[in-house]
């Protein structure tokens, strides 16, 4: 191992960590969160984001920082304290890129994680960035940063790269290193610097774009476009509803064509498709564009929690069930199946509008964490389902493994109503 190939993580969530324990496998690295907690646990060889295995994430835990060693030893370190990553040569930022309430992009966690690095920035050092973020962000927004706390001059005292995040929370198939890795650099050195680094671990590959702006435009394109597929099922689902059709055979049958893309209707949430199109309409509206394709899917897939809840109050009317008051079991709150990332998660809209029709909702969700969701969205969920009770409706919202194996007509009342939102059972009442 050179000397360059000493690497600070910064920020272990859903991305950062199975990326600084891949590295790790190889290279000397330091993982840095500001969470103590987080820290303390990841330690103990546990990981409660469940993407890296304990085992797995034991095998690379070591016990001293190797950056400080006289000879560098793979493995990973996890620290909440500055100095430990003063003596790495590579900075990879891995923070998230969220939205405020305005559905504005909000850099501030990049802003912060940029003033962190730069407090121990040297020169020759690379930075590189893997949020998602609108073209120019890295160079426009965060280099300034970066010069300002240091003191030292872009692209003669330091460097940066940006390779997008490419990790599927949940899913255990296509990990980092099986998934191809898109890298750049400042300069073109850089980039090849940068691409040789990703590609001594991912075995999938890569593929050196020619600048950064060009690496972090393909980021974001990569979730509007999935928005805005599902935005078109989800309205054809609107409207086969009206008619009296079943969206799931309509696309079953229009799947049998050999280039129809087979999409499916639903709730987009979580931390990409229903945040990064936002990113990219207010890079456009910047320069004096307008977006409409993409700001009317992200309008029409967040609707669909409003429209999930009042498909089921209309079935319950139809079964002559009296909304008011009725017990109803909703089943999931994370954002996607068997995962417990519950960030920016439309469930939770689905139930806020269940209640806003006074019935008495109660969420079961097995992978969720309780305080996370209570103090996310102020809502109750439980982790163990009283097999005693009995409910009006069962809404399907998250299909994890686990719900596909309950029996929900021993929880239903009399006439009750099965409401299947992700198109995964045999017997239902309603369904999208």
């Amino acid at each position: 191992m050179n000397e360059i190939n000493k690497i600070a993580v910064i920020g272990l969530g859903y991305v950062g960590l199975p990326l600084a324990r891949l590295f790790a496998t190889k290279y000397a690295v330091v993982g840095f969160d500001i969470n103590h907690k987080r820290i303390e646990e990841l330690n103990q060889g546990m990981d409660l984001t469940l993407e890296v295995e304990d085992d797995i994430l034991q095998a690379v835990l070591i016990k001293e920082n190797p950056l400080k060693r006289a000879k560098l030893q793979a493995g990973l370190y996890c620290s909440a304290d500055l100095e430990e990553i003063r003596e790495a040569n590579i900075y990879v930022i891995t923070v998230p890129t969220p939205i405020d309430k305005h559905n504005r992009p909000d850099l501030t966690p990049l802003y912060r994680s940029s003033e962190t690095v730069g407090k121990v920035l040297k020169k020759g050092d690379i930075v590189i960035y893997e949020s998602t973020v609108y073209p120019g962000v890295t160079e426009e927004e965060c280099v300034p940063v970066l010069e300002k706390v240091s003191g030292l001059k872009f692209n003669s005292d330091f460097f940066a790269g940006y390779s997008p995040e490419r990790i599927n929370p949940g899913d255990k198939e296509r990990t980092v290193e099986k998934i191809l890795k898109v890298t750049s650099g400042s300069t073109p050195e850089i980039g090849k610097t940068v691409d040789e680094l990703y590609k001594s671990v991912v075995v999938a590959g890569t593929h050196l774009a020619p600048t950064i702006k060009v690496a972090e435009a393909s980021k974001v394109i990569e979730n509007s476009q999935r928005d805005i597929n599902i935005a078109f099922v989800n309205e054809l689902a609107k409207i086969f509803n009206l008619l009296d059709i079943d969206t799931h055979a309509v696309l079953e049958a229009a799947g049998t064509k050999w280039n129809f893309l087979p999409f499916k209707p639903g709730l987009v949430g979580g931390h990409c498709i229903g945040v990064d199109p936002f990113y990219l309409a207010q890079k456009a509206q910047d320069v004096g564009y307008y977006s409409e394709l993409i700001l009317t899917a992200r309008r029409l897939n967040d609707s669909m929690s409003e429209f999930v809840a009042s498909q089921v109050v209309k079935t319950m009317i139809r079964k002559g069930i009296n909304v008011n008051g009725a017990k109803v079991l909703n089943l999931g709150i994370t954002f996607k199946e068997n995962c417990p990332d519950v960030r920016n998660t439309k469930a939770a809209d689905v139930v806020k509008n269940l209640e806003s029709y006074s019935l008495d909702v109660t969420t079961y969700d097995p992978w969720a964490d309780p305080e996370e969701v209570k103090q996310e969205y102020g809502l109750d969920c439980c982790v163990e389902l009283n097999s005693e009770s009995r409910y009006d409706a069962i809404i399907l919202t998250v299909a994890h493994q686990e719900f596909r194996d309950l029996n929900l007509e021993g929880l239903l009342k009399a006439n009750g109503v099965v409401y299947d939102v992700k198109g995964i059972l045999d017997s239902f009442d309603g369904r999208l």
